[in-house]
């Protein structure tokens, strides 16, 4: 059995790798000079920094954690989270619903009232099903603590209106805030929100693409980069052809992680229907505004920035925090993220232009003294970053997964499932996966 996986991603050299270990031979088609795809990082004047966002070790699935652990063995680093949220000029502790106290007062009680309120709404039974993503906020949070950062926040990062997006995938994936834990910290009593991630693990060298290498290495030299795949077929007899236009690969099984937006185009005889509902699903890119300082910054491990008026970004995050290799000695790094769509501000300014415009926002937190400790400065744009659920999304998702599942590929990873997944979500599907198809 050959497979021939589209996309060299971290779901395509895990898949690979677990292929391999079982005696299956494989072939990845990765479309860039190098693999990786969001899980890349680069090295420049003594800096590392991951071009596709910030990334950390860290799962509630322990078998997935294990096999990152394994995977980097020694080259493996441990830090304490130390997470703020930037809200009215003071940091804030995260989860916000863990940093009431840290409010000024009348947001404070705004915050713990409204929380009050939905509770005995919920426990009345008075309170109707959330219908979108606004309204699960509120009906979870309360309308102070979605007021005042979660609604916000997420306008900020989805780019999208949250009554505009489903509800549906929130589901596991942000647990409900324990009562008491929020009165506590409403009245100063120190308490830990997403305790699965308050302790997260990194490459001691080379970024988080350490971990895609590490992963990869039994399969190395099974990874074509460059081929950038133009079309899929399958012949008579079920074998698949892949080309680039100059070249074809034969396989007997074809598993594609990359974008359903690059697949489908490679396609024969793909329905109106199928195009149209390919068409209508929403992402966002990222930039990635890479800025090295001369000595030392905030202690932090991650900010979230909710208010607009500091910067596009919605989150910084510390990479000279998270390894000691990620900075030359008596500097420090901050990495900030930046979602845009084809068109919007973000998209229209210059690499030069974003860069002095973050660096002013950092300015304003306090996180730079002055422009002048800016030592390096580099943009990192990755046109798929993150899948947006819209109202629209469980039926279009449905009418392209029936017809790709009916042409016999098989979609696993972010973006060829069109799904919101971690990078442990990621293994967690190859795995899922790897157990079904034996």
């Amino acid at each position: 059995m050959k497979t021939a996986i589209l996309g060299g991603g971290l779901t395509g050299v895990t898949l690979a790798r677990g292929l391999h270990e079982r005696g299956e031979d494989v072939v990845v088609l990765e479309a860039e000079p190098d693999y990786g795809g969001l899980c890349r990082s680069k090295r420049r004047e003594g800096f590392t920094f991951d071009t596709g966002g910030s990334h950390i070790i860290f799962s509630r699935d322990a078998a997935v954690l294990s096999f990152m652990k394994e995977a980097l063995g020694e080259n493996r680093t441990e830090r304490d989270r130390l997470t703020k949220i930037f809200y009215k000029g003071r940091y804030v502790k995260y989860p916000f619903e863990n940093g009431l106290s840290d409010l000024p007062k009348e947001d404070l009680f705004f915050c713990i009232n409204e929380f009050v309120k939905n509770l005995i709404a919920v426990e009345k039974g008075a309170a109707a099903p959330p219908e979108n993503f606004r309204d699960w906020i509120v009906a979870t949070f309360g309308a102070g603590i979605a007021g005042c950062y979660m609604i916000p926040y997420n306008r900020k990062i989805w780019k999208f209106p949250p009554e505009e997006m489903s509800a549906h995938w929130m589901e596991g994936r942000v647990p409900m805030p324990p009562v008491e834990d929020v009165i506590r910290s409403a009245i100063g009593i120190e308490t830990e929100g997403y305790t699965h991630q308050s302790v997260f693990s990194y490459p001691q060298s080379g970024g988080i693409e350490a971990l895609v290498q590490a992963i990869a290495a039994p399969v190395e030299d099974a990874i074509r980069t460059g081929f950038v795949v133009r079309s899929v077929r399958r012949q008579e007899d079920g074998k698949w052809v892949i080309g680039d236009g100059n070249e074809e690969i034969v396989a007997d099984r074809c598993v594609a992680t990359i974008p359903l937006q690059a697949l489908l185009p490679c396609l024969e005889e793909v329905p109106a229907e199928v195009a149209a509902a390919c068409a209508a699903l929403k992402y966002n890119a990222v930039a990635c505004v890479c800025i090295g300082i001369r000595g030392a910054t905030k202690p932090y491990s991650w900010v979230y920035v909710p208010q607009e008026e500091i910067g596009l970004f919605n989150r910084i995050s510390f990479p000279s925090g998270y390894s000691d290799g990620n900075a030359p000695a008596g500097c420090s790094s901050v990495l900030a993220e930046i979602t845009y769509r084809e068109g919007d501000e973000a998209a229209r300014m210059s690499d030069d232009a974003l860069v002095e415009h973050t660096v002013e926002g950092l300015m304003k937190m306090e996180v730079i003294a002055s422009a002048d400790d800016v030592v390096y400065a580099a943009v990192e744009r990755q046109r798929y970053a993150y899948v947006i659920y819209d109202l629209a999304y469980l039926e279009n998702i449905r009418v392209i997964r029936e017809f790709v599942e009916g042409t016999g590929i098989d979609l696993l990873g972010r973006f060829a499932e069109f799904e919101y997944l971690n990078m442990d979500g990621c293994i967690r599907h190859v795995l899922d996966y790897l157990g079904a198809s034996r």
